[in-house]
């Protein structure tokens, strides 16, 4: 089994469109929406919700009042001060350590598990696919990640099929790291300005650090043709393969709003002819 993972070092350069097109084109695959934080697949394929999970990860501490003698010790204890005067918990302080509750000579501390979110397998018109919505401001995104790329996997030898593809989500920070490890190969969708350059080396390196095979694409490509060329100069010194440029094209847009891959919206355009370019160049190297 394979598993492709979309990614990108900034958010907005058309990671979760290119994803929705590849849908249209991939066979015998699972999606999986890991970019848990700001989920959007989902708008694009319109999913039938098969079944919903809650996510539980974390506690908070609560102070019982009928227990509480107010020794004072979880407050000296406390490196957060996130226990007020009158012995309640601020929750969005608590760091969930749980050194109060070890510590409570009164046993007086509960330490109750958080829900922090929840997940989804789902029918789409592009096959079953597996995704999640994390709480605002909720943590554990990492956490949720590994979960929905566990489950798609599992789904995907449920029902006998070999590639995964998977909506990373941006940056170098923990979910990246959570959605990355393990898989196939990674393609980075980067665009042509300063700090798109900056976050795909960036992500870039991050990809090697974890040794997963990189490839590039540059979305946009015709609004700055100079980064683009060193792009695809740094791409080349590091042996990154580029499988190609798209140029800008509002059917992107257009086809959002429509809730429809670009393919849906207007096949045929130059837009559409590259994606298949680039989505043929990563079926070659994964031997799919």
């Amino acid at each position: 089994m394979k598993e492709i993972v979309i990614i990108s070092g900034k958010g907005g350069t058309g990671k979760t469109s290119l994803v929705a097109a590849f849908s249209s084109l991939a066979q015998n695959k699972v999606l999986c929406d890991a970019d848990v934080d700001a989920a959007d697949l989902h708008l694009i394929t319109d999913p039938i919700v098969i079944r919903h999970t809650d996510f539980q990860a974390g506690n908070t501490a609560r102070i019982n009042q009928n227990l509480c003698t107010e020794c004072d010790l979880c407050r000296q204890l406390c490196r957060w001060n996130c226990i007020s005067e009158s012995y309640k918990v601020d929750d969005i302080g608590c760091e969930g350590c749980g050194v109060c509750v070890y510590f409570c000579p009164e046993k007086a501390i509960e330490f109750p598990v958080n829900t922090c979110g929840e997940w989804f397998i789902s029918d789409t018109r592009f096959g079953p696919m597996v995704h999640a919505r994390l709480g605002i401001a909720e943590e554990n995104s990492g956490k949720l990640v590994t979960l929905v790329r566990r489950e798609a996997r599992n789904l995907a030898e449920k029902k006998g099929l070999d590639l995964i593809l998977t909506d990373g989500p941006p940056g170098v920070g923990c979910p990246v790291i959570a959605s990355i490890g393990g898989a196939s190969a990674v393609l980075i969708v980067t665009e042509p300005t300063v700090s798109g350059q900056h976050d795909m080396e960036r992500v870039a390196q991050l990809a090697a650090h974890f040794k997963v095979p990189a490839m590039i694409c540059t979305n946009k490509y015709d609004l700055n043709l100079e980064l683009t060329r060193d792009i695809e100069k740094f791409a080349e010194e590091k042996n990154i393969a580029c499988l190609g440029r798209i140029p800008f094209d509002p059917a992107f847009t257009r086809a959002m709003i429509q809730a429809q891959t670009v393919f849906e919206y207007s096949n045929g355009s130059e837009v559409n002819q590259e994606i298949k370019k680039i989505w043929q160049g990563i079926v070659e190297r994964l031997d799919l």
